[in-house]
């Protein structure tokens, strides 16, 4: 099961990531693979967002996502509903001295031959998310 994980502390309060994540159209601007994305309907639990992403060979790949749990200042979790593969994931805030501890986790369960053909290069997808946190942080701090 492809899955990452990456704790980083941001120097900035809790809030301002927050806000800055909460944002799904914030996106482009931090992780590397979002071409583009753009708020569908809702607010907290239940948010839609439609989002292309890099695929084999540049092509774009849907891959909207839904908000399973909005607690602000918290925790932010998400599941894809559409593109090959679905991925959950989740952001964790908590404060610390002089900013703000964020966390991030991605898992996803392929079978079959997704598993075979797919399980490396979705992998190294979810690696790149986690190095995206460095960007957020360089961002965030300017």
């Amino acid at each position: 099961m492809p899955a990452a994980q990456r704790s980083i502390v941001i120097d900035r309060p809790v809030d301002e990531v927050w806000a800055f994540i909460a944002d799904g159209s914030t996106a482009p601007r931090w992780r590397s693979g979002v071409l583009d994305v753009a708020h569908v309907s809702g607010r907290g639990v239940g948010e839609v967002w439609k989002q292309g992403v890099k695929g084999p060979g540049g092509r774009r790949i849907d891959a909207d996502y839904e908000i399973t749990a909005f607690e602000p200042g918290r925790l932010l979790a998400f599941k894809a509903i559409a593109g090959p593969v679905r991925p959950t994931g989740e952001y964790r805030l908590a404060a610390e001295t002089g900013g703000t501890r964020l966390s991030f986790s991605l898992a996803v369960e392929l079978g079959g031959w997704k598993k075979l053909l797919m399980g490396g290069a979705v992998q190294a997808t979810m690696d790149a998310e986690m190095a995206a946190l460095d960007r957020l942080k360089a961002i965030l701090e300017a």
